[in-house]
């Protein structure tokens, strides 16, 4: 598979931007008022999203380590045109 500098840089900030962005979500969620029942449980609201954010990390870190891996490589071989890896 071949992958340009620009595009290994923009899966890379895509998986750091996602991070950034789901961990202001977690923080925000689990302080919000409907995250929770008066007995303390969590609402649906809570699980539904918590779930959005734990999938979101996943996928997060998995392109962030593709883009990782594709910018390493441009670096190693001192090509900018793309990277042959199998």
């Amino acid at each position: 598979m071949r992958m340009s500098r620009g595009t290994s840089f923009f899966l890379l900030a895509f998986g750091v931007w996602s991070w950034l962005i789901w961990i202001t979500f977690a923080r925000n969620l689990w302080a919000s008022d409907n995250a929770w029942n008066p007995d303390g449980s969590p609402t649906s609201f809570f699980v539904v999203h918590a779930a959005l954010a734990v999938v979101s990390f996943v996928l997060g870190t998995a392109i962030g380590i593709i883009g990782w891996r594709g910018w390493r490589a441009t670096r190693n071989h001192g090509s900018s045109k793309g990277v042959q890896s199998s």
